[in-house]
């Protein structure tokens, strides 16, 4: 019977010399902004090549596609690599490989299901969006398989991994991209995007030599159920609400408005994917202080929101100052209605950003009913501002509200880490749980 700790409870570890830890976390962050840098990258080149390609209305059929695409990412990650991250971060080499193994085999089960479900789904609803679906469809396991290699390498803290595991999949991107824009179709692009990422998950076996067990998602899942369930229908109303605001966007003003939207961020799209995507580092990390230094994870994660904050901000400051002429080169026919949301969806990320501090610190201390609780209002925030500001003024009014909500949203987490941080100090020990 193996040991496994409770939520909120890690297994200690003798903390290393300050000097030395500082530079191993240093080398982890490190490897940890270049990865999120080449992501970040990556979806920000695919969003541009496919808006200055396809215009206005097409782009807002490949958002759809996108933010679906989104639901089912974190619904992966819910069940397969969020639990991976929080309880197998510095583990031993024997431990982490077989938690690699079954927790990769279920992303791409997951994959594998949902995606049939979206081939379905596309076939039948047919047309240009139903193509795009069906595209999704098939693209869908190798796509996630890609994303859990990322969560599994910095799990084990060799992040350079990943990092070259994304730039594999930019490179493959290349030329995908260009044979797409000469078939000039949106599930032509879907396809493209899907192939590189496939092109990448399997570079991720040969990297890691680990071949993913599906056979053993059942296992994973029951093991991983007090922490999997929720993590899921956490990270499933995050995505979940971001696809509402898009879909009914859609509705009440147009499909040309989602592409405005979907366009303003990807103006933003350095931050927006490191926020996407940031609990391949941070939550990790903050396991590592929790264990380590405990009385330092409450700083850790306010430098972390701050940090993204401040840094958002910046960059939507220099956003707001690009000439016309460099707004039309980098986003063609979009960037007159996309210009106009650049500030309240800068606030949004900053929001965001500063929130995701909070989050991180929640997800270290296994405290996941207080994050699924964060999360459920602030995913409720989200959709609320988000269409009723759609209702009373369009895409701006839509992009106004969701603002408003990502700063309420914050401010719920960090109240749940003060709360969180303050039972953890009353009550140390915690009961041990086997398996």
């Amino acid at each position: 019977m193996t040991p496994m700790t409770t939520e909120g409870e890690n297994p200690p570890t003798t903390a290393p010399p300050a000097g030395s830890a500082r530079r191993a976390l240093v080398g982890r962050l490190s490897w940890g902004l270049a990865d999120q840098a080449a992501s970040s990258m990556t979806n920000f080149a695919v969003g541009i090549y496919v808006a200055r390609s396809l215009g206005p209305a097409a782009f807002g059929v490949f958002s759809l596609a996108w933010v679906t695409y989104g639901v089912v990412l974190n619904v992966s990650r819910g069940l397969a690599t969020d639990p991976l991250v929080v309880r197998f971060s510095g583990v031993s080499d024997a431990s982490w490989r077989g938690a690699v193994a079954r927790s990769s085999g279920t992303a791409l089960g997951v994959g594998a299901a949902l995606g049939a479900a979206c081939l379905v789904v596309g076939l039948a609803l047919g047309g240009r969006v139903g193509l795009a679906f069906a595209a999704l469809g098939v693209m869908l396991p190798g796509l996630l398989l890609q994303d859990a290699w990322r969560f599994s390498f910095f799990a084990a803290g060799t992040g350079r991994n990943a990092f070259v595991n994304d730039l594999v999949w930019g490179v493959a991107l290349i030329p995908a991209m260009v044979v797409a824009a000469r078939v000039g179709n949106v599930a032509a692009f879907v396809l493209a995007w899907g192939a590189s990422a496939t092109v990448a998950a399997v570079y991720g076996y040969i990297q890691s030599g680990i071949r993913p067990r599906v056979t053993g998602a059942r296992g994973w899942l029951r093991e991983q159920r007090d922490l999997g369930y929720r993590y899921l229908v956490e990270n499933v109303s995050l995505s979940g609400a971001s696809q509402m605001r898009a879909y009914g966007l859609g509705a009440i003003v147009g499909v040309g408005a989602v592409g405005a939207v979907r366009g303003a961020e990807l103006l933003l799209g350095p931050f927006l994917a490191v926020l996407m995507g940031l609990s391949l580092v941070t939550v990790a990390e903050a396991a590592r202080v929790l264990r380590q230094a405990p009385h330092r994870l409450a700083k850790f994660c306010l430098l972390l929101g701050a940090g993204q904050a401040a840094a958002a901000l910046l960059w939507g400051a220099a956003v707001l100052l690009m000439p016309d002429r460099l707004g039309e080169f980098v986003l063609g026919d979009v960037w007159h209605s996309a210009a106009q949301l650049i500030v309240p969806v800068t606030l949004g990320v900053a929001g965001a950003g500063l929130g995701t501090g909070a989050a991180a610190g929640l997800r270290a201390l296994g405290a996941a009913r207080r994050s699924l609780r964060s999360q459920l209002f602030a995913s409720t925030c989200y959709v609320g501002g988000g269409l009723g500001g759609a209702a009373v003024a369009g895409a701006v009014g839509s992009a106004w509200g969701v603002a408003a909500a990502t700063v309420s949203g914050s401010a719920v987490w960090w109240l749940h880490l003060r709360s969180a941080l303050r039972e953890r100090h009353q009550n140390p020990i915690r009961e041990v749980r086997t398996t």
